[in-house]
């Protein structure tokens, strides 16, 4: 990540250890891997949000994509039947319905 050799981390060290003191240094290193450890959850989340953005961004021009090409409307059009044919569908079902609910009963 940041390209530091054993050199460069001893050096961070004894300069850690003079200017904090071997009494405190434990406590600071345990407060700097915490520090730590918060940043790298912070950095995944984000990460994990912006790539959550971009999959919805993707899917939303998807959609997009598809709606102003509509090939089944198209195709009910060229056919002649109306797009309302759904409507129709339905009120005979629930006629089917009812009818068979008479019979039922009767």
């Amino acid at each position: 990540m940041f390209d530091i050799g054993f050199w460069e981390l001893a050096l961070i060290g004894v300069i850690l250890l003079l200017v904090v003191g071997p009494e405190r240094l434990p406590k600071v290193a345990r407060t700097a891997g915490l520090w730590v450890g918060r940043g790298r959850r912070m950095l995944s989340s984000m990460k994990e949000e912006i790539d959550r953005e971009i999959k919805a961004q993707e899917l939303q021009e998807i959609l997009d994509k598809q709606a102003q090409s509509n090939p089944l409307e198209t195709i009910l059009d060229d056919s002649g039947a109306k797009p309302t044919a759904k409507a129709s569908q339905t009120n005979s079902t629930s006629a089917r319905a009812g009818s068979g609910d008479k019979s039922e009963s009767g």
